[in-house]
């Protein structure tokens, strides 16, 4: 790592806060804050961890901003900021979170990219269709759905084994 990465990180941080709009939950996919809400309640099932190339900063405040933040615990996750390489985080994500097993790992992701991250840390994942790619275009998931509704179901399938 560069002499001046930890300034650039600093700096990028503060610049996204300045401009970052105060409201973002328009933003969030339909359904998604009533998937959280739901799952959250099973605990025993389900524990929740941030996998994403944004600095761990900038995450999180947009998490914040998108009224979703609460079900993120500060010290779980892995963000760009902890590795260079995206298929290094699901790895940091889980060992963060205590050791989680990998077998009980549900990446989700909504580019080929979050998927290729997955498979390189030989997780489980699903692909969602609510952002720029059809599903189609994310076949190689374990799972794909159209919207967050459908979610809860096929999670709750991979959870049972």
């Amino acid at each position: 790592m560069d002499g001046r990465a930890e300034d650039v990180l600093a700096a990028t941080c503060a610049l996204y806060e300045d401009l970052c709009p105060p409201d973002l939950s328009a933003m969030v996919a339909p359904g998604i804050p009533a998937l959280l809400d739901a799952l959250a309640a099973r605990t025993e099932e389900f524990r929740f961890s941030l996998v994403t190339c944004n600095f761990e900063q900038v995450a999180r405040l947009k998490l914040a901003r998108a009224g979703i933040g609460h079900h993120f615990a500060a010290g779980q996750g892995a963000f760009g900021s902890d590795a260079e390489a995206r298929e290094a985080l699901p790895a940091i994500a889980r060992a963060r979170a205590g050791g989680w097993p990998r077998e009980r790992t549900v990446v989700i992701g909504d580019t080929p990219r979050d998927i290729a991250c997955a498979r390189a840390d030989d997780v489980a994942v699903v692909g969602i269709a609510t952002g720029p790619y059809a599903s189609a275009e994310l076949g190689a998931a374990d799972a794909v759905v159209e919207e967050a509704a459908a979610l809860e179901p096929v999670l709750a399938a991979m959870a049972r084994g």
